[in-house]
């Protein structure tokens, strides 16, 4: 169905991109706070709405398109099927709980600051509803770009060299991405369901070799892997992570990552699935070396942005894996846990902002004792690290579960290697929890405060949203039904 008029969909859009403008003139820190998160409360409105008024229909169902460029073919096109609602959700969840615990602390330039978190948060939301080729690339890049200057200007002291390798990464991987999707486009053709276009059917329904699709099929894989990060392409992720404010660093590894998964189930799969099916075990391959790379790489981390930097990674490598194995348990699984591990990793990063605000150290080895001065910090946080080793009754245990069981389904040794990373996790984490909370407390930690009210509020609401959904996922797994049964339909 077609519409003349602002949709849901747009409202995700412009709310942010328009609020994210004009908060570069709100001058005083005060009020351009309190504009962001007024901001991103209404998109967080809207994005429920979309979850609750919005049938469950199939990916042509909910659709809107205006010509943009009409003698190329490009339509400013947005959907909101299953996955599109479930990431642009989790994108409208994660902007308020990032503002509210990040509230007391003072920036620099706030207007600029929270000026460009909201035009990422727009980028984001762009990049889930696209469903034009062009339209997708250029929110795409539009995400990248305000990420760019958060880090150039707000970050550590290696921020240069952390974002010029996520430049030159990132856009190497966006170059590739567009001569693939110009290639596309060139043999798209007049059909009774699409034309030569770059719509998201047209894209679809393209007229492509099994040789195309084979090249074509790493041009944009080679884009998303960088995105995600996947092994081998994941170097620019950990000095990145680090060196960046970490609430920025929180949009990075909670949402932005979910760009490349996102990307994969809704161009890369149903538009290449012959060669997507020809390479199923490189990628799994490299998906799984990455999983158990990123666990011993994590267990040898002294630094709490590192660490959790390395165990993205392995979470992220497994979503992949579980992607490529064509199984709709694993398909299902990856849908919810999207989700799941953007909650759960930010509510780690919040931990570590605490901590770090509070010590001005990150280095596991000089803190200790923290439980013994803030308790209340002590409990959210070990729930959350629990749920972030999918321990039975959180939210990531499902996911896990059901990605491991369609990996086990696909073949029997990777699940094996794979499953390693179980234990590294756990090593790692209760190593950390530890040495940071337990013990007795140090020259540092002695005079550890609690933290404030609107902290706890943060992250007693992931951790609420830890134990509704790790005991009853179901909303999630019928939200994506739909999504799944297409993706399977056109990948097999």
């Amino acid at each position: 169905m077609f519409g003349n008029y602002i949709t849901i969909p747009h409202l995700l859009i412009f709310i942010p991109l328009v609020t994210g403008l004009l908060a570069f003139f709100v001058k005083q820190e005060k009020l351009v706070k309190g504009w962001a998160l007024c901001s991103s409360l209404v998109t967080l409105l809207v994005a429920i709405a979309g979850i609750c008024y919005s049938k469950n229909e199939a990916l042509s169902g909910y659709a809107y398109s205006y010509e943009w460029m009409k003698y190329m073919g490009a339509s400013f096109a947005v959907i909101l099927d299953g996955t599109g609602r479930l990431l642009t959700l989790l994108t409208a969840i994660a902007f308020p709980v990032i503002f509210i615990a990040t509230g007391r602390y003072s920036y620099k330039s706030a207007p600029a600051y929270f000026g460009l978190m909201l035009l990422a948060q727009a980028g984001l939301m762009g990049v889930f509803v696209a469903a034009d080729a062009l339209l997708f690339y250029f929110f795409w890049e539009l995400a990248l770009i305000p990420v760019y200057f958060l880090c150039s200007r707000w970050g550590g002291e290696k921020r240069i060299q952390a974002t010029f390798k996520f430049f030159v990464y990132t856009f190497a991987g966006s170059l590739l991405m567009l001569v693939g999707i110009i290639y596309v486009y060139l043999h798209t053709a007049a059909t009774p369901s699409a034309d030569h276009s770059f719509s998201l059917y047209s894209f679809y329904t393209a007229t492509l070799s099994v040789k195309e699709q084979n090249a074509l099929f790493w041009l944009f894989f080679i884009a998303f892997a960088i995105k995600m990060p996947v092994f081998p392409f994941h170097t620019w992720q950990p000095l990145a992570y680090e060196q960046s404010p970490t609430s920025v660093t929180m949009v990075l590894s909670g949402v932005m990552v979910k760009m490349g998964l996102f990307a994969v189930i809704r161009w890369l799969l149903p538009v290449f699935p012959e060669a997507a099916a020809r390479f199923d075990n490189i990628v799994i391959g490299l998906s799984v070396v990455g999983i158990v790379y990123a666990s011993l790489i994590a267990i040898r981390q002294d630094d709490l942005k590192r660490l959790v930097a390395y165990s993205s990674i392995a979470h992220i490598g497994l979503m992949c894996a579980a992607l490529f194995t064509a199984k709709e348990v694993a398909a299902a699984g990856v849908m919810i846990q999207m989700f799941n591990h953007g909650i759960n990793i930010i509510g780690l990063w919040i931990a570590i902002d605490l901590l770090e605000k509070q010590f001005a150290v990150r280095q596991i080895s000089q803190l200790g004792g923290v439980a013994h001065k803030a308790p209340v910090l002590t409990i959210l946080v070990v729930i959350i690290a629990f749920a972030n080793i999918a321990l039975p009754l959180t939210n990531a245990f499902v996911g896990e579960f059901m990605m491991f069981a369609g990996l086990f389904s696909f073949n029997i040794w990777y699940t094996v290697v794979a499953g390693i990373s179980i234990i590294l996790a756990a090593v790692y984490t209760l190593n950390m929890l530890q040495k940071v909370f337990y013990g007795e407390t140090n020259t540092l930690t002695a005079a550890t405060t609690e933290i404030a009210l609107s902290e706890k509020l943060a992250l007693a609401a992931i951790v609420v949203m830890i134990f509704v959904l790790g005991i009853y996922p179901q909303p999630l797994l019928d939200l994506t039904k739909e999504s799944v049964s297409l993706l399977l339909t056109r990948f097999k």
